[in-house]
């Protein structure tokens, strides 16, 4: 691989989130092998920023020999920019939810998360391999007509889980208590509302002296924030705590004193906090939908029925049956084993291969206007659709001769 170049480019590098610590994993395995390879953003997380280069430098490392890893996301100009450059381009699918889950709650995002899917489709003729972070990413591009496509799996760094926990949050919580726990962005596909149901449900059916733990940053979703909490005054539900954005060492403990987590999302295109609660040894039980039967690998305990009772009955299973919990717990071990054991870097480096020896695609034409044309194109077809009759005032085309 001498002298070939692997760069990749994003919209934003996160610190601490799924989509970081891959991207970094990335360049690591990379420059270990002698790749030249740099972190191309829009922005930056400023703990990040001395790892990255600015999106418009990507101009200026243009060649034959570099292969662009493009990790898509809702549409963006450093995205806009890898699409004009001749390079090859691997594409990197981590999902984008779809928008219809914040109908209601976050008008931008709606549009935001509808123009990037379709603007996905704009990168099927461009790219020379597509690769999703789980299977049901890969299969969403399949399924978009991507031709060549693959799995990198997501391989979990859990150095952010290995220092001291907070002790506050231990004083705070230890005491007997069970300790119901979600990790996660509070955001409407994650059915939060639904984990505040299963809660109520086992706290009044099965153990008063519980509390549901909702780690996580509500920010940006105020109003859904402020949804469920008119939903919990109304109910009258005591003993749910929001703890918004939090520390590693705040992380740290909320996993060491939570006896079991709950997830109830109904979109997720891997899961990280899955597997974290595996490495912390707590049992988990998720809604089996999207892509988290497969993050749990055969472990936890999936349910396929949002009924409150019976959801309860499961928590109190686990939580009084220490044969039941432990068999979760082993089960859960070993699915971590498995996912530990992937050949992270061997699969990257032959996906790498596989793009560099794909024949190259004809360079786009990219005119300056060209993204403003293709939305507008969007928007006709939309019309085309929504009001049909938009287009019978237009002149017949000309007859042929």
């Amino acid at each position: 691989m001498a002298g070939r170049r692997v760069h990749q480019v994003l919209a934003t590098l996160g610190y601490g989130d799924a989509i970081g610590h891959e991207v970094l994993g990335i360049q690591r395995v990379l420059r270990r092998t002698g790749l030249e390879s740099d972190i191309f953003v829009e922005t930056v997380d400023p703990r990040l920023e001395h790892l990255t280069r600015d999106y418009r430098e990507l101009v200026g490392q243009s060649g034959p020999d570099t292969l662009l890893i493009h990790h898509f996301s809702i549409g963006s100009r450093a995205s806009r920019i890898a699409y004009a450059l001749p390079d090859r381009m691997a594409l990197v699918y981590h999902n984008i939810t779809p928008p219809e889950h914040f109908l209601g709650v976050h008008g931008l995002l709606v549009q935001q998360c509808f123009a990037g899917r379709r603007e996905l489709t704009a990168y099927v003729d461009r790219t020379v391999l597509a690769l999703g972070d789980s299977e049901f990413n890969r299969q969403e591009l399949v399924d978009l007509g991507f031709r060549a496509t693959g799995v990198l799996p997501v391989v979990p760094d859990f150095t952010h889980l290995e220092g001291p926990p907070d002790d506050r949050i231990t004083r705070a919580y230890d005491d007997g208590w069970v300790n119901i726990l979600f990790v996660g962005r509070v955001i409407p596909n994650k059915r939060i509302e639904d984990l505040i149901r299963f809660f109520h449900a086992y706290k009044t059916g099965f153990n008063h002296r519980a509390r549901l733990l909702l780690v996580g940053s509500f920010g940006g979703f105020e109003a859904y924030f402020a949804m469920l909490q008119r939903y919990i005054a109304s109910e009258g539900i005591r003993d749910v705590h929001f703890s918004g954005q939090i520390s590693n060492a705040e992380l740290c403990a909320y996993y060491d004193i939570a006896d079991v987590f709950l997830c109830a999302s109904e979109h997720e295109g891997f899961c990280v906090p899955l597997v974290e609660a595996f490495h912390a040894g707590v049992p988990v039980l998720a809604y089996a939908s999207t892509a988290v039967p497969a993050t749990l690998d055969g472990a936890g305990l999936l349910y396929t029925a949002k009924a409150p009772l019976a959801v309860a009955a499961l928590i109190d299973e686990v939580v009084e049956n220490d044969a039941v919990r432990d068999a979760v717990v082993e089960g859960q071990d070993r699915a971590l084993d498995r996912l530990r054991n992937r050949d992270f870097g061997r699969t990257l480096l032959g996906f790498v291969e596989q793009a560099f020896v794909a024949p190259v695609p004809a360079t786009p034409a990219v005119a300056p206007d060209f993204w403003t044309q293709y939305r507008l194109g969007e928007w006709l077809a939309d019309v085309r659709v929504e009001r049909p009759s938009a287009f019978q005032a237009l002149p017949a085309p000309p007859a042929a001769r």
